[in-house]
């Protein structure tokens, strides 16, 4: 039997930085998970252990925390794409860079305070390879959103072990993890078009009369490719959150989709990309 080696790379995971500019009195935080993974000439390593071509995650690592001092954080695709260019132009082993960045947020409570917040979690994914070619995927995760009526679901298929009964008035939970395509080779505000797409996917939700999950999928990666011109492609994941009335006949009561059991697990998992047809080709965008 022959084997060979497959598709391989290497890196440090989940690398915590958070960033203070002093401007003055008044200071401005940035608080990122930088997770970098590097591939090239990497068979040496994998097949006799020699380390020639291995750059060490721990110095991926201290590149991280170096280029914050030298160069700020920024927007978090901008400093993404800089590690990315930095680490294959300055290692002759590495073909390909793969840097993926969450970004926190803090709401300011003064001048030098600050309290987390709570809600969804900025994420970007950046590859830069030996051919120059960049791509940026934006996105976001841990949206909660819900509406309390405008659902629907039925004339689904009925088969021996069906027991959901059809509903015309339904809560629809979800929380949203959305990852987003720039096209071309970056756009010229990632904070603006994260905050139009933001808006984009909320506004589609709130507005749509939904028949399933999968239809308010569509319309909401639909709203934001119309909505932001200089992205190509939208992907979401979207866990169906739900809220079954509870049986309060037993207590004499009635419930009037009023009161509601929001259950933890099993729960539905929708996932689905809407792409503009004219949008090129993925390549290695997604991985």
């Amino acid at each position: 039997m022959t084997v060979r080696l497959g598709p391989n790379r290497y890196g440090k995971a989940e690398t915590r930085l958070v960033h203070v500019v002093r401007d003055g009195p008044v200071h401005h935080v940035k608080d990122v998970n930088v997770s970098t993974s590097l591939s090239g000439d990497m068979e040496a390593v994998h097949l006799t252990g020699d380390n020639a071509a291995v750059l060490p995650t721990d110095s991926q690592k201290n590149t991280v925390y170096a280029f914050a001092r030298k160069h700020g954080v920024g927007q978090i695709e901008e400093f993404a794409l800089r590690l990315a260019r930095h680490f294959v132009e300055s290692q002759s082993t590495v073909h390909h860079a793969r840097v993926e960045i969450e970004e926190y947020g803090w709401n300011r409570a003064g001048p030098h305070s600050f309290v987390r917040d709570g809600g969804e979690v900025r994420t970007c994914v950046v590859h830069h390879d030996r051919d120059g070619r960049d791509t940026v995927v934006s996105g976001l995760k841990d949206l909660v959103v819900l509406n309390s009526t405008g659902s629907e679901f039925h004339g689904y298929i009925v088969d021996e072990y069906t027991t959901l009964p059809p509903t015309t008035d339904r809560v629809l939970a979800t929380a949203v993890t959305a990852r987003w395509r720039h096209a071309g080779d970056g756009t010229s505000s990632y904070a603006k078009s994260y905050e139009e797409v933001r808006r984009a996917l909320i506004d589609a939700f709130a507005g749509t009369h939904s028949l399933s999950l999968q239809q308010t999928l569509y319309a909401m990666g639909e709203r934001a490719l119309t909505t932001c011109p200089e992205i190509c492609e939208v992907r979401m994941v979207m866990p169906n959150k739900h809220h079954f009335a509870v049986d309060l006949t037993p207590f004499g009561l009635d419930n009037d989709n009023e009161v509601f059991h929001a259950a933890d697990r099993p729960y539905g998992l929708i996932e689905g990309g809407v792409l503009r047809e004219d949008a090129p080709d993925a390549g290695f965008a997604w991985e």
